[in-house]
């Protein structure tokens, strides 16, 4: 499973329409088997989702998403989990331990979490 979670001075971005780079994870069994650093060079809303198809991307972690662009992203297939908020390293961390989304410390301020 590669699951691509948006990024921006070690912590989960707050917006992933301007987004810009992205860490993507390869795990099985909750443990890492490849990791890499991607960039997106484009805002457009399709340039986006297909880059994040041409890399195989089956989940995203994100903080905010505008509506029309988590409808894109589950249209192509790829699972969005949105309004997170947090250390880079710990959000992964509890993706990989299966809780990310029952985490409230992971939700961003104000915001209720949905998962398509």
């Amino acid at each position: 499973m590669k699951t691509a979670f948006t990024y921006w001075n070690k912590r989960i971005s707050p917006v992933f329409d301007t987004a810009r780079r992205i860490k993507i994870i390869e795990s099985e069994s909750g443990r890492v088997v490849h990791e890499s650093l991607e960039t997106m060079e484009s805002d457009l809303p399709v340039q986006k989702t297909f880059r994040l198809t041409e890399l195989g991307v089956d989940t995203l972690v994100c903080g905010a998403v505008s509506k029309s662009l988590h409808e894109m992203l589950s249209a192509h297939g790829i699972r969005v989990i949105s309004f997170v908020a947090g250390d880079l390293q710990e959000v992964i961390q509890a993706w990989l331990n299966g809780d990310l989304e029952q985490q409230v410390a992971f939700t961003m301020p104000g915001c209720t979490r949905r998962a398509a």
